[in-house]
């Protein structure tokens, strides 16, 4: 079922897309700043920039210039200096590759909405690791009182996708860090979500990283302790692009999706909590529980 587009979504895509000139019919000025006027967000969702990404990009703007103005506004009463509401991957860049001046738009933002544009523009760029992600959802509720309904509401997201990446939040910080370094995924921490106390899911964790255990087998080991087994068997890896689908699908459905092969075709496991969650699922796929 297609999503409706709500919130600052399409608002956004006037102050995110198009070259200098154009935006969307909404004649927004564009001004050239030294980028030492400027300053990224304390609270900015991304927290880590990859280097080479970053070389990249330079070399880019080096050749062809910056084709995409920041997003900012005054920082606090000051007269000289901005904050970054989009673009600091971009204002990185530009400091590598030595520009003097970068083009930025300046607008009038509140910090409630600077916080859900600066979110808005990393989602849609694929810009963020699940616990970045799951930290700029639960900032956001704390800092401006949102129910995860409201924020849903707010940036274009389903109630349960919020719900599902906040959760993993709940695991320890240790397998957190694991997780963006990617010695584990986010499917392997939320599979142990509850699994036991934190310095058990810890060793769980680490356990994982190192056999290399897939996430349906790390499903298969919590589960074999929950009921008080011991498992030896290793089931065969699944190849990346089925993990990979597996993901996509838990993010789209709000919950646990499993695809499991046979040697001809295979089936897709989608579970479910309670009726309410069933026909919230069902509903995804346009289908009415009567």
């Amino acid at each position: 079922m297609p999503r409706k587009e709500r919130g600052l979504g399409r608002g956004l895509d006037a102050l995110l897309s198009g070259g200098l000139d154009i935006y969307d019919g909404n004649g927004l000025e564009v001004t050239q700043l030294a980028p030492d006027r400027v300053q990224p967000r304390n609270d900015q969702p991304r927290k880590n920039f990859d280097e080479a990404s970053l070389q990249e990009l330079a070399q880019s703007i080096k050749e062809h210039g910056m084709l995409q103005p920041l997003l900012v506004r005054l920082a606090g009463d000051s007269e000289d200096t901005y904050q970054i509401i989009a673009g600091e991957r971009r204002w990185r860049a530009a400091q590598v590759a030595g520009l003097t001046e970068i083009p930025v738009i300046i607008k009038e933002i509140d910090d409630a909405e600077a916080a859900e544009i600066s979110l808005i523009e990393n989602l849609q760029r694929d810009d963020l690791s699940t616990v970045e992600e799951a930290m700029a959802y639960k900032n956001i509720m704390n800092s401006f009182g949102y129910t995860q309904e409201m924020l849903a509401e707010r940036i274009g997201k389903s109630r349960a996708h919020i719900a599902n990446t906040i959760r993993i939040l709940s695991l320890p910080a240790e397998i957190l860090q694991m997780v963006e370094q990617k010695q584990i995924t986010a499917g392997h921490a939320r599979a142990i979500i509850g699994a036991g106390s934190a310095s058990e899911l810890v060793q769980m964790a680490k356990a994982i990283a190192n056999r290399g255990l897939s996430v349906r087998e790390t499903e298969e080991l919590v589960k074999a302790g929950k009921q008080g087994k011991t498992t030896t068997k290793r089931m065969p890896d699944k190849p990346p692009e089925i993990n990979e689908l597996e993901e996509t699908l838990q993010k789209v459905l709000g919950t646990r999706a499993e695809i499991v092969r046979h040697k001809k075709g295979g089936k897709i496991e989608i579970s479910y909590y309670s009726d309410d969650d069933l026909d919230r699922i069902m509903q995804l796929f346009g289908i009415s529980i009567e």
